[in-house]
Protein backbone atom coordinates (compact mmCIF):
# COMPACT_ATOMS: atom_id res chain seq x y z
CA UNK A 1 0.00 0.00 0.00
CA UNK A 2 0.81 3.46 -0.11
CA UNK A 3 -0.49 6.53 1.86
CA UNK A 4 -0.48 10.17 0.52
CA UNK A 5 -0.59 12.81 3.19
CA UNK A 6 0.03 16.03 4.28
CA UNK A 7 1.96 16.41 7.87
CA UNK A 8 0.20 19.54 8.31
CA UNK A 9 -3.18 19.22 7.34
CA UNK A 10 -6.23 17.33 9.79
CA UNK A 11 -7.71 15.55 7.86
CA UNK A 12 -4.88 12.70 6.63
CA UNK A 13 -3.91 13.15 10.30
CA UNK A 14 -7.13 11.23 10.85
CA UNK A 15 -6.02 8.19 8.83
CA UNK A 16 -2.49 8.63 10.21
CA UNK A 17 -3.45 8.13 13.17
CA UNK A 18 -5.69 5.57 12.80
CA UNK A 19 -2.92 3.86 10.88
CA UNK A 20 -0.72 3.72 13.93
CA UNK A 21 -3.11 2.55 16.63
CA UNK A 22 -3.31 -0.08 14.10
CA UNK A 23 0.68 -0.92 14.59
CA UNK A 24 0.86 -0.73 10.73
CA UNK A 25 3.77 0.56 8.92
CA UNK A 26 2.78 1.86 5.50
CA UNK A 27 5.06 3.39 2.48
CA UNK A 28 3.96 7.94 2.95
CA UNK A 29 4.16 10.44 -0.32
CA UNK A 30 3.67 14.11 1.12
CA UNK A 31 1.39 16.24 -1.04
CA UNK A 32 2.65 19.66 -0.54
CA UNK A 33 -0.70 20.95 0.02
CA UNK A 34 0.24 24.69 0.93
CA UNK A 35 1.95 25.20 -3.11
CA UNK A 36 -1.14 23.25 -4.36
CA UNK A 37 0.57 19.98 -5.28
CA UNK A 38 -2.68 18.50 -4.72
CA UNK A 39 -3.93 20.69 -7.75
CA UNK A 40 -1.75 19.77 -10.24
CA UNK A 41 -2.00 17.46 -13.14
CA UNK A 42 -0.18 14.56 -11.55
CA UNK A 43 -1.79 14.58 -8.54
CA UNK A 44 -5.11 15.04 -10.23
CA UNK A 45 -4.82 11.78 -11.87
CA UNK A 46 -4.29 10.10 -8.66
CA UNK A 47 -7.21 11.70 -7.17
CA UNK A 48 -9.07 13.71 -9.17
CA UNK A 49 -11.34 15.39 -6.25
CA UNK A 50 -7.95 16.71 -5.35
CA UNK A 51 -7.42 15.93 -1.54
CA UNK A 52 -5.43 13.96 1.20
CA UNK A 53 -5.72 11.34 2.17
CA UNK A 54 -4.98 8.96 -0.37
CA UNK A 55 -4.67 5.14 0.75
CA UNK A 56 -3.52 3.34 -2.68
CA UNK A 57 -4.03 -0.55 -2.31
CA UNK A 58 -1.55 -3.12 -3.75
CA UNK A 59 -3.56 -3.63 -6.60
CA UNK A 60 -3.85 -0.13 -7.35
CA UNK A 61 -7.18 0.81 -6.26
CA UNK A 62 -7.17 4.40 -4.51
CA UNK A 63 -9.29 5.39 -1.72
CA UNK A 64 -10.31 9.08 -1.06
CA UNK A 65 -11.91 9.74 1.90
CA UNK A 66 -11.19 9.67 5.61
CA UNK A 67 -13.74 7.53 6.39
CA UNK A 68 -13.16 5.23 3.29
CA UNK A 69 -9.70 4.73 5.06
CA UNK A 70 -11.02 3.54 8.33
CA UNK A 71 -13.22 1.10 6.95
CA UNK A 72 -10.60 -0.70 4.85
CA UNK A 73 -7.75 -0.82 7.46
CA UNK A 74 -10.55 -2.08 9.77
CA UNK A 75 -11.84 -4.82 7.79
CA UNK A 76 -8.29 -5.89 7.06
CA UNK A 77 -6.64 -4.96 10.60
CA UNK A 78 -9.51 -6.01 12.89
CA UNK A 79 -7.45 -5.34 15.76
CA UNK A 80 -7.50 -2.97 17.92
CA UNK A 81 -11.03 -2.63 16.99
CA UNK A 82 -11.84 1.26 16.14
CA UNK A 83 -15.14 1.57 14.68
CA UNK A 84 -16.32 -0.88 17.68
CA UNK A 85 -15.98 -4.62 18.03
CA UNK A 86 -20.13 -5.40 18.29
CA UNK A 87 -23.01 -4.42 15.79
CA UNK A 88 -24.32 -2.09 19.06
CA UNK A 89 -20.75 -0.73 19.36
CA UNK A 90 -20.03 -0.06 15.39
CA UNK A 91 -23.50 1.83 15.75
CA UNK A 92 -22.42 4.03 18.58
CA UNK A 93 -19.17 4.94 16.96
CA UNK A 94 -20.92 5.66 13.67
CA UNK A 95 -23.60 7.69 15.68
CA UNK A 96 -21.01 9.74 17.35
CA UNK A 97 -18.60 10.11 14.24
CA UNK A 98 -21.46 11.80 12.31
CA UNK A 99 -22.30 13.97 14.82
CA UNK A 100 -18.65 15.06 15.53
CA UNK A 101 -18.31 15.60 11.63
CA UNK A 102 -21.17 17.79 11.16
CA UNK A 103 -21.33 19.78 14.23
CA UNK A 104 -17.55 19.59 14.79
CA UNK A 105 -15.59 18.81 11.87
CA UNK A 106 -17.44 21.33 9.37
CA UNK A 107 -18.03 24.03 11.46
CA UNK A 108 -14.03 24.06 11.69
CA UNK A 109 -13.63 23.89 8.29
CA UNK A 110 -16.56 26.76 7.11
CA UNK A 111 -14.72 28.94 9.56
CA UNK A 112 -11.25 28.42 8.56
CA UNK A 113 -12.00 28.41 4.68
CA UNK A 114 -13.77 31.19 4.49
CA UNK A 115 -11.45 33.69 6.58
CA UNK A 116 -8.25 32.07 5.89
CA UNK A 117 -5.99 34.85 3.76
CA UNK A 118 -4.11 32.23 2.27
CA UNK A 119 -7.70 29.83 1.02
CA UNK A 120 -9.07 32.96 -0.80
CA UNK A 121 -11.54 31.47 -3.88
CA UNK A 122 -10.55 28.46 -1.73
CA UNK A 123 -13.74 27.77 0.35
CA UNK A 124 -14.80 24.22 -0.51
CA UNK A 125 -12.35 21.69 -0.87
CA UNK A 126 -12.05 19.45 -4.25
CA UNK A 127 -11.15 20.55 -7.80
CA UNK A 128 -12.62 23.89 -8.28
CA UNK A 129 -12.42 26.94 -7.24
CA UNK A 130 -15.12 28.51 -4.36
CA UNK A 131 -15.19 32.35 -3.08
CA UNK A 132 -14.83 32.64 0.16
CA UNK A 133 -17.86 34.38 2.40
CA UNK A 134 -17.08 36.19 5.53
CA UNK A 135 -20.41 35.88 7.26
CA UNK A 136 -19.82 31.72 7.00
CA UNK A 137 -16.70 32.09 8.23
CA UNK A 138 -18.18 34.13 11.62
CA UNK A 139 -21.04 31.47 11.62
CA UNK A 140 -18.42 28.47 11.68
CA UNK A 141 -16.47 29.89 14.50
CA UNK A 142 -19.68 29.91 16.45
CA UNK A 143 -20.85 26.89 15.56
CA UNK A 144 -17.11 25.33 16.42
CA UNK A 145 -17.13 26.96 19.76
CA UNK A 146 -20.21 25.38 20.87
CA UNK A 147 -19.18 22.48 19.38
CA UNK A 148 -15.80 22.58 22.04
CA UNK A 149 -18.72 23.29 24.55
CA UNK A 150 -20.43 20.24 24.54
CA UNK A 151 -17.81 17.83 24.49
CA UNK A 152 -17.93 18.39 28.53
CA UNK A 153 -21.52 17.35 29.06
CA UNK A 154 -20.54 13.74 26.34
CA UNK A 155 -17.67 13.09 28.16
CA UNK A 156 -19.83 13.37 31.65
CA UNK A 157 -19.45 9.64 32.71
CA UNK A 158 -17.17 7.93 30.50
CA UNK A 159 -13.69 7.35 29.42
CA UNK A 160 -13.96 8.00 25.48
CA UNK A 161 -17.02 9.37 23.42
CA UNK A 162 -18.05 6.02 22.43
CA UNK A 163 -18.01 4.62 25.77
CA UNK A 164 -14.95 2.60 27.72
CA UNK A 165 -13.04 2.05 24.49
CA UNK A 166 -11.39 4.54 22.31
CA UNK A 167 -12.24 4.53 19.15
CA UNK A 168 -12.10 6.80 15.86
CA UNK A 169 -14.80 9.26 17.33
CA UNK A 170 -11.95 9.83 19.48
CA UNK A 171 -9.51 10.16 17.00
CA UNK A 172 -11.94 12.60 14.76
CA UNK A 173 -12.76 14.55 17.90
CA UNK A 174 -9.18 15.22 19.14
CA UNK A 175 -8.10 16.45 15.68
CA UNK A 176 -10.79 18.75 15.64
CA UNK A 177 -9.68 19.81 18.65
CA UNK A 178 -6.63 21.01 17.51
CA UNK A 179 -7.80 22.19 14.62
CA UNK A 180 -9.96 24.89 16.37
CA UNK A 181 -6.52 25.86 17.63
CA UNK A 182 -6.07 27.52 14.02
CA UNK A 183 -9.46 29.87 14.94
CA UNK A 184 -8.15 30.83 18.11
CA UNK A 185 -10.77 28.53 19.64
CA UNK A 186 -9.72 26.20 22.72
CA UNK A 187 -11.46 24.07 25.46
CA UNK A 188 -12.95 25.88 27.99
CA UNK A 189 -11.51 26.17 31.21
CA UNK A 190 -14.08 24.69 33.13
CA UNK A 191 -14.41 21.53 30.95
CA UNK A 192 -12.91 19.17 32.90
CA UNK A 193 -14.47 15.83 31.61
CA UNK A 194 -13.14 17.48 27.95
CA UNK A 195 -9.71 18.55 29.43
CA UNK A 196 -9.04 14.94 30.85
CA UNK A 197 -10.42 13.11 28.07
CA UNK A 198 -8.05 15.43 25.91
CA UNK A 199 -5.35 15.18 28.36
CA UNK A 200 -5.45 11.54 27.96
CA UNK A 201 -6.24 10.93 24.09
CA UNK A 202 -3.42 13.21 23.14
CA UNK A 203 -0.87 11.91 24.79
CA UNK A 204 -1.02 8.45 23.33
CA UNK A 205 1.70 7.36 20.84
CA UNK A 206 -0.64 7.53 17.96
CA UNK A 207 -1.13 11.00 18.66
CA UNK A 208 2.13 12.06 17.96
CA UNK A 209 2.81 11.15 14.48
Amino acid sequence: MKFYDCSTAPSPRMVRIFIAEKGLDIPTKQVDLRNGEHLSPEFRAINPYCTVPVLELDDGTRITSTQGCWRYLEETVPEPPLLGATPKERAIVADHVWHIEIDGWQAMTEGLRNSAPGLKDRALTGPENYAQIPALGDRGKLRAQRFLESLDDWLRDRAFLAGDRYSAADIMALVVVDFAGWLKIRLPEGASNARRWYEAVSGRPSAKV
